[in-house]
């Protein structure tokens, strides 16, 4: 009785464990957020499940299943990867583009 109650307990162990791990390691998802294009480019503003943004450019003529022209650095807002990306690739003249 004793060792099949020692079995029952590492196996509650093992599981507990194995759970927490797996929990642990779950990776985050991003969703694509919108689409717009400006100059010669196009992007896709993509968001993460920690609530970042990052944009994805293409030139406007590549295919829509080629890799990114550029994939940018994480932003805090949506609004601040769109001022970036008409400032640094659409060519508009806007008060935040310094």
């Amino acid at each position: 009785m004793k060792l099949n109650h020692l079995f029952r307990l590492a196996a509650i162990t093992v599981l507990t464990a194995f759970s927490f791990v797996s929990t642990i390691n779950t990776a985050l998802a991003d969703y694509l957020s919108s689409e717009g294009m400006g100059g010669k480019y196009r992007y896709e503003l993509w968001q993460s499940d920690n609530n970042t943004y990052y944009l994805k450019i293409w030139l406007q003529d590549a295919s829509s299943g080629s890799r990114s022209y550029t994939t940018t650095s994480q932003f805090s807002s949506s609004r601040d990867a769109l001022i970036y990306f008409d400032c640094n690739y659409a060519q508009r003249d806007l008060p935040e583009c310094s």
